[in-house]
């Protein structure tokens, strides 16, 4: 499976609908109770970006990417406007928004994580396409502008030198979900002269 590191047009991309789904088994007892077991350790994203093509020049662009990446054949990158930083959309990236674990003398590299947190509960997740430029770090509370390095195409960060044992890491960064195409087919509708549309563009995030 191929991965084009191309993120899809952004401005469509933004009217796009979906989110973060999950895979539970339910089994209902005899007793009206039920059993619930997760199937999957991890949510996966879907999307449906149809609603984002406003004009022929989106429907154009749109297709041209969709050829490119030859239907579900390749990955690409997609911005989730809902979810695309490690803070709340609306803050300003921090480094010290995310911990990344604590040093042991030892290791220099470390993967970008974003944690959610519920009240007593959390989940989280892997980041695999942080954004370049983005992506800030912190060691004990305090900004460090080198010696690190960031791999936009797995989400490691590598150290020059090994933090000290029990240093507290910390990272901002804005990201991109990997994603593919879910359709081999677009299904194209000129309603005017100015604008087109494509009902369904089904995207479904991908596990690298």
């Amino acid at each position: 499976m191929g991965f084009h590191d191309i993120r899809f047009p952004t401005a469509i991309a933004f009217h796009s609908t979906g989110g973060p789904e999950r895979k539970t088994e339910i089994v209902a007892l005899g007793s009206g109770f039920e059993e619930r077991n997760a199937v999957w350790a991890n949510s996966r994203r879907r999307y449906d970006a149809g609603s984002g093509v406003k004009t022929l020049d989106d429907l154009h662009a749109l297709v041209a990417f969709f050829e490119a990446r030859c239907g579900r054949l390749h990955g690409f990158r997609f911005k989730d406007a809902a979810d695309f930083k490690s803070c709340a959309p609306g803050a300003a990236v921090s480094p010290a928004d995310q911990m990344l674990g604590s040093g042991d003398g030892a290791t220099t590299t470390f993967r970008l994580v974003k944690t959610y947190v519920s009240g007593p509960s959390r989940w989280t997740r892997k980041i695999d396409k942080p954004v370049a430029g983005t992506v800030r770090i912190a060691i004990d509370g305090i900004e460090r502008p080198n010696g690190w390095s960031a791999d936009t195409a797995t989400g490691l960060v590598t150290f020059d030198v090994a933090p000290a044992s029990g240093a507290a890491l910390a990272a901002g960064f804005e990201f991109d979900v990997p994603v593919r195409f879910d359709t081999d087919s677009l299904l194209v509708n000129l309603s005017n002269f100015t604008a087109g549309e494509i009902p369904s563009i089904p995207i479904v995030e991908i596990k690298l």
